[in-house]
């Protein structure tokens, strides 16, 4: 298949959403969780969570626009400063998803879609319970994106929680071994499978001392 300009634009409305949403592979999968000054509980699904430097540990997480009231999630974080990432394991998935389903503003998604929330040291936003790396976040900035009226939300790490079985030695978080996901597009989840680790990489690293046929014995 091949789609220039305006053939994307001449798609069907719901398969131009599909392909430009799962395009860019398999995105992490995460439950942002906040709460409203009248102390409702929020939590959503977002696939747009990534990591923008780890001195200082900042987070950000895109904001669709909507011609709707205001998110929820949006209000809750501008209220209360504070909101929490939580990875979705396979054990939540399905509850997960139907986090995205409009709920009336006095419904709390961890209710209806039967997800605990836990609150831990004093951190004012919830975290999801049965989630096993989650963070809280201290609200830092709010970019707008002028082209498409997106928000790119960014927080500070403030908390952060790990299972020690899944740190290797050297740092990295374990995705395989946290159980956590991914998500292409709007609603197809995938496993996340090791299958390699290399050293950093330098100029003088031995592969740039192996020849093709060498990477094919």
């Amino acid at each position: 298949m091949y789609l220039n300009k305006d053939s994307i634009q001449q798609l069907d409305k719901v398969n131009r959403l599909n392909l430009i949403n799962s395009i860019t592979g398999v995105s992490p999968a995460n439950l942002i969780g906040t709460i409203s000054n009248d102390s409702i509980e929020n939590l959503a699904i977002f696939s747009s969570v990534v990591h923008l430097g780890s001195n200082p540990p900042l987070m950000g997480f895109v904001l669709r626009p909507t011609k709707e009231n205001t998110r929820d999630t949006y209000k809750n974080i501008i209220a209360t400063n504070k909101f929490t990432i939580n990875h979705i394991n396979s054990d939540m998935v399905e509850r997960s998803h139907y986090t995205s389903v409009k709920f009336d503003k006095n419904e709390s998604e961890f209710q209806k879609c039967r997800l605990t929330a836990e609150y831990l040291n004093n951190f004012l936003a919830p975290y999801v319970k049965d989630s096993y790396v989650k963070m809280g976040l201290n609200l830092e900035d709010i970019q707008l994106i002028k082209s498409n009226g997106c928000r790119l939300i960014i927080g500070r790490i403030e908390r952060l929680y790990v299972p020690d079985s899944a740190i290797h030695k050297n740092g990295n978080i374990q995705l395989d071994l946290s159980n956590s996901i991914g998500v292409g597009g709007l609603n197809t989840y995938y496993n996340l499978d090791k299958i390699a680790e290399y050293p950093y990489a330098r100029v003088n690293n031995p592969f740039f001392k192996r020849s093709l046929a060498d990477d094919k014995n």
